[in-house]
Parts: structure tokens; sequence; C-alpha cells
């Protein structure tokens, strides 16, 4: 079913096969399977499960109610709200993410411009507007010609 060994991210794969179910089996308004069952099912972190939902919600596939679930999009919205997350902000919360859980260490580096423009298709200045964020936020701090790394632990915000 997934390919571990692959070059595509698990929670992109995960976001596909989620996707092909929610076409072929729910409709608008329907709760989709939950962060938890996602863990359980493809036996996958639950970073990498929020990463997969994260992906549906970006492309206005699904929507989150807090407190209640993931829901089915009404084609054409993008939520409850009818807008989307800036995907500057979803790189920089995804970032974020990586170094409160401790998935990228304080002094080490974080993933390279290019990296990010493949990961998530963006342009270089939408990643370059998400690591000004993350370093405006204290998170990281870059250095000329060398790249961005984590800040110290003391210099995050609360």
């Amino acid at each position: 079913m997934l390919d571990r060994e692959g070059d595509t991210f698990l929670y992109l794969q995960i976001s596909e096969v989620l996707k092909s179910r929610i076409v072929s089996e729910l409709s608008p308004g329907d709760l989709v399977i939950s962060e938890a069952e996602i863990q359980r099912e493809f036996s996958v972190a639950r970073t990498t499960a929020r990463r997969a939902i994260r992906v549906l919600r970006n492309q206005g596939i699904v929507h989150t109610r807090q407190g209640e679930g993931t829901f089915v999009s009404v084609p054409g919205e993008t939520g409850p709200r009818g807008r989307q997350t800036p995907l500057y902000r979803h790189i920089a919360e995804e970032i974020r993410q990586r170094i409160s859980t401790g998935e990228l260490d304080p002094g080490g580096p974080i993933p390279s411009e290019v990296e990010l423009v493949r990961q998530y298709g963006a342009a270089r200045e939408t990643v370059r507007r998400a690591v000004a964020l993350l370093r405006e936020q204290g998170w990281v701090f870059s250095v000329p010609h060398r790249g961005s790394y984590v800040a110290a632990e003391e210099r995050w915000p609360d």
C-alpha cells in the first residue's frame, strides 16, 4: 500500500489514499477518518497523520472543526469560513511542529530552500516568507550563504 522506501513522503502517499476514498465513498459533510485512525491503519506517527490531513485541508477537500473532527468540504468551498491558510504559513507551521516535537534539533539545519520548494511545490519566495516568519517568531536563525538553523530552545516563543 505505502512505499516506505520511495522518494514520496508518507504523508503525501496517505493524503492520496484518503483523497481516493473521499471521492469514491464519502459525500460533502461526511466525517473523515481521524488522526488516530490514520495512525493505526497506516502505522505512522501522529505528525505524519496530521500532515496528511493538512494536505487535504490545503487543497480544499476537507475542513476541520475544533473538537468535532475533519469533514468533507463542499466542492468550491475551502471550509466553514471559506478561506485557506496561505501556503507560506502552512510551511512555517509544519517546520515549527518538526522543531517543537524534536524532529529538528536546536542548532541543526532546517530543510534547505531547494528541498522545501520541491517538497511543497512552492515558489522560492513562498518558502522564503515561511522561513522569515519562523525567524521573526524566534524558531530559526539564518546564516548568509549557509542556510537556516533551529534556534536555541530558550529563544522559542512560549
